[in-house]
């Protein structure tokens, strides 16, 4: 089931498969450019099961023409030729120009993949792929997504040498476990909120992302104008938020969402409280070990900046307080620390002379001084 706002995700590739703990990086690196180049990323199974597919509305609602969409298979016995099934079959990055495919449907599109291996075995976890106009077929974009493959690789081999590589987006057995009336809520270093009750998974709107995020934190609601002031960055007609809350209260149903004043009515879990949980007991290496990435990272509504912001800003302060240097090499590595001129130079003083990371902190330190100066 599928739709371009607000999307149903077959739960397979959010709440079993080891691919969800790098599909935020694989977004991060690939997605974000494939929607500037009006172009959809897909990160599928060993199968050929599309896993998750992004992009921009419009090139979604053409790219669901042609049934490349979660949920389905694309592998060569079920799609003929394609740089997804192609990149399974051989084991290597593969790129299809659009008039090499099978299917005379998708003719106008092309297509690059790469295969992404266990790498503790070897074995093919799964794809991630481009797909778009006569555009993607260059070696360029072939080198992108074996570069992106790489970067998921070893990211899968941190996640395990940190006690992180068996996190998925969240455990399948503890959903089956919680009573059907909690919500939970997946936003750490993903554009939308992914929502999870019962049995039912949601890839939320942006908007609806925003609204949900900032309703968290307010436990007692807000009326429709304090709402707006927190979910809006500018000025809209009160009616655009009134609309927007009967669009998700009749997504996710008035036992969830609730009225006068808007609120939320049930149990809820968020990843992101789940760090700041952790930072409250003392657990910054929990905390720094659940923390994906910002949340929500291209929201700009007031309330989610600010709740953003708030979140790696104490968990930064808790990994410099720690004096730990294991924990602030992690830092650094991520995409958001890599360019911490501060918590550089704290690694460099922390980490022992002999130790061979020393020299890469030096090196950094006075990088990023040279580029403030």
């Amino acid at each position: 089931m599928f739709g371009v706002g607000n999307r149903v995700l077959l739960g397979h590739g959010i709440s079993g498969h080891p691919l969800s703990a790098v599909f935020p990086l694989l977004y991060d690196v690939l997605g974000r450019a494939a929607v500037d180049c009006d172009c959809v990323m897909a990160v599928g199974d060993a199968d050929g099961k599309l896993l998750w597919v992004s992009g921009s509305r419009e090139v979604m609602r053409q790219a669901e023409r042609i049934h490349f969409v979660e949920g389905s298979v694309w592998d060569e016995g079920s799609a003929g030729t394609n740089a997804p099934g192609m990149a399974l079959h051989l084991d290597a990055p593969s790129q299809v120009h659009s008039t090499e495919h099978y299917n005379r449907l998708i003719a106008k599109w092309s297509c690059s993949a790469a295969p992404i291996h266990d790498p503790h075995t070897g074995a093919i976890l799964g794809l991630v792929d481009i797909t778009g106009g006569p555009d993607v077929a260059t070696p360029q974009t072939l080198a992108m997504v074996r570069a992106a493959a790489r970067m998921a690789e070893s990211e899968l081999a941190r996640l395990a040498a940190t006690g992180g590589g068996a996190r998925q987006l969240w455990v399948p057995a503890s959903r089956e476990a919680r009573a059907p009336d909690v919500l939970r809520l997946q936003g750490l270093g993903l554009p939308d909120l992914i929502a999870a009750i019962g049995r039912k998974t949601l890839r939320l709107s942006p908007r609806h992302s925003d609204i949900l995020a900032v309703l968290v934190d307010h436990p007692a609601g807000l009326t429709s104008e304090q709402l707006q002031l927190e979910v809006y960055a500018a000025d809209v007609h009160s009616s655009t938020m009134r609309a927007e809350m009967t669009r998700l209260r009749a997504l996710l149903g008035d036992a969830v969402v609730q009225s006068r004043p808007y609120r939320l009515v049930v149990d809820t879990e968020c990843d992101w409280k789940d760090v700041m949980a952790h930072l409250a007991a003392g657990r910054v290496r929990e905390a720094l070990q659940s923390y994906r990435g910002p949340l929500l990272p291209q929201s700009e509504s007031p309330g989610v900046v600010s709740r953003r912001e708030s979140v790696q800003e104490q968990l930064r302060a808790a990994v410099l307080a720690s004096g730990k240097p294991d924990l602030m090499v992690a830092w650094t590595r991520s995409r958001w620390g890599a360019d911490d001129v501060v918590m550089w130079q704290r690694q460099q003083t922390a980490l022992p002379v002999s130790s061979p990371l020393r020299p890469v902190a030096q090196a950094e330190s006075a990088r990023l001084e040279r580029d403030l100066a």
